[in-house]
């Protein structure tokens, strides 16, 4: 399975492209694991990204 790269903005767009796809081909409950598996990885995108910042802020020298 490839993996993608994607910023926390892009991830409104795939996650709708991700539930439209996801209706026809799996069963509710199948669905719900799902969605609660896409919020995680959004929630820990955002992370990643929050420290990435917060890394890059602690290396900045200060003036």
């Amino acid at each position: 399975m490839p993996t993608y790269s994607s910023s926390v903005s892009e991830r409104p767009a795939q996650t709708l492209w991700v539930s439209d796809v996801t209706k026809s081909y799996y069963q509710d409950d199948q669905q719900a694991k799902l969605q609660h598996l896409q919020a995680e990885v959004d929630s820990l995108l955002q992370q990643l990204q929050n420290l990435k910042k917060q890394r890059l802020a602690d290396h900045i020298p200060e003036e």
